[in-house]
């Protein structure tokens, strides 16, 4: 019969996903059938999936470690952020609708149905599913209608293990307060609990440890040690791109839109050891010693170009230019780089043009239709394949195209400058792929790994799942799923 068991966090950024990953990855070498599960996943980190819709980047990285394909049914309903107050509700892979946060919690007994739809799926496939929560089951002014936490476990009848991060500290009011605040109904479907990120001799927690046991009357499942290998799996937040350490012979830069979505192209680039990788923040000027500027994706193109104009990066870019420098604009990117955007159905704000940067000679028609797949490219300048995926709305052309970026289907792709320094592209995770990764650093003057990026990944997510089996009560986690 095949189980369930659901890890919550007592906050958002608790580690959640990385603890789903890892034991997802320990089931697996159990000979269970395995599936991560996220009801509700707030990100505009996407993947496209095999079944042809979109979920969170962070369930797409759960599935590798479970060596299963993608589908919509792993996080049935996705929330990207268009502005502070809305965000694009997506379910089952596809757009629903946009909603302001009033109006989505009015959605949510609607969308609940289409949760259940998609665990029970899952459930009928698999031996064993590993649920992921969303923030905190602590927010009990968000309970009433909840999808993603406690509602979900009580409607699927799923028993909950509560993960607690000790490196941001305070975590033993984190694990008590969450009993403290949330109804009993829900807290007898807590097994236990587990530390994480735990950094130094775990030993020296064995009294809170011991107190939080006694206090909540809640079995503990064992004091996580920091994985310090985190940083190779690929980052579920904007906020955990930080770049890379190294001081390499190329500094690429990438700007940190407000709405930077799909940044996955990122994490391949900041493991080459010859590449010093830089994630700009807001206020910050483009360095002069920068090599190449990457304008990434953005889930709002038209609001991040004018966040991009107020931290006078469009003047930046410019000198940058000026001294010889590269620019690579990534789907939304791409669309900045252009004379105009033009929106006449108001679909990122009120209707219009907007004047891009006009660095290429190309304009963009913004359209409803969402342009979600995965394709096989052949990169123009150099003649090597790759693959990579497309998840944008708008369609670009003018006299820029006759030089593409890449081909697809024998079909011109994005579009180049006449110098070939300024380029852009529709085309996400193409650095994924290592011939290509290799063949773009050495157009910029660097060499490559020979690494494989694909096997890094596997080869972190086993380090990943030892680290959990050595100091985690697996068995212990894995017989309380119901």
């Amino acid at each position: 019969m095949s189980k369930a068991i659901m890890i919550q966090g007592t906050g958002s950024n608790v580690g959640k996903s990385m603890l789903v990953a890892g034991l997802c990855r320990a089931a697996l070498r159990r000979g269970l059938s395995v599936a991560p599960f996220k009801p509700q996943n707030m990100s505009n980190n996407a993947a496209v999936t095999s079944d042809g819709g979109e979920i969170g980047r962070a369930q797409a990285l759960q599935a590798l470690a479970c060596k299963l394909p993608t589908t919509v049914h792993m996080n049935p309903v996705l929330l990207k952020p268009e502005t502070d107050v809305g965000a694009q509700v997506v379910v089952q892979g596809k757009r629903l609708t946009t909603a302001k946060a009033r109006d989505y919690a009015k959605l949510k007994p609607q969308l609940m149905t289409s949760v259940l739809e998609s665990f029970n799926h899952l459930k009928s496939q698999h031996d064993l599913v590993i649920v992921e929560g969303a923030g905190s089951p602590a927010e009990v002014n968000l309970r009433a209608g909840d999808i993603a936490n406690m509602g979900f476990a009580q409607a699927s009848n799923t028993p909950v293990i509560l993960a607690g991060d000790i490196d941001r500290g305070g975590v033993i009011a984190q694990i008590v307060g969450t009993q403290a605040v949330i109804s009993p109904e829900d807290a007898s479907l807590v097994k236990g609990f587990m530390i994480n990120k735990f950094r130094g001799d775990p030993s020296l927690f064995d009294d809170g440890y011991q107190l939080i046991q006694d206090t909540t009357k809640w079995p503990g499942f064992g004091v996580l040690p920091y994985f310090s290998d985190a940083w190779k799996l690929p980052a579920e937040d904007a906020l955990d791109l930080k770049g890379s350490e190294t001081t390499g012979d190329i500094h690429i830069v990438c700007l940190g839109l407000s709405r930077i979505a799909n940044f996955d192209d990122l994490d391949p680039l900041a493991q080459e050891p010859d590449v010093r990788l830089t994630m700009l923040r807001a206020g910050q000027p483009i360095p002069a010693d920068a090599t190449l500027v990457i304008i990434p994706g953005s889930k709002s193109t038209i609001g991040d170009l004018a966040f991009l104009r107020a931290q006078g990066w469009d003047i930046d870019l410019q000198a940058h230019l000026r001294r010889g420098g590269h620019v690579l604009g990534i789907c939304g990117g791409y669309q900045m780089l252009g004379a105009k955007i033009s929106d006449p159905d108001g679909i990122e704000g009120p209707a219009g043009d907007t004047k891009g940067l006009g660095f290429l000679n190309v304009e963009t028609l913004m359209t409803p239709n969402k342009s979600l797949t995965e394709v096989n490219a052949k990169h123009a300048s150099s003649g090597i394949d790759f693959t990579g995926y497309e998840i944008h709305i708008g369609r670009t052309d003018g006299p820029d195209r006759a030089r593409a970026f890449a081909s697809v289907n024998n079909r011109p792709e994005g579009a180049a400058s006449e110098s070939g320094k300024i380029q852009g592209s529709y085309l996400h995770g193409m650095f994924r792929d290592d011939a290509f990764r290799a063949a773009f650093l050495a157009s910029l003057g660097a060499k490559a790994t020979d690494a494989s990026y694909d096997q890094t990944v596997e080869t972190t997510l086993d380090s990943l799942a030892d680290h959990i089996e050595e100091h985690l009560d697996v068995e212990g986690i894995f017989a309380a799923a119901r």
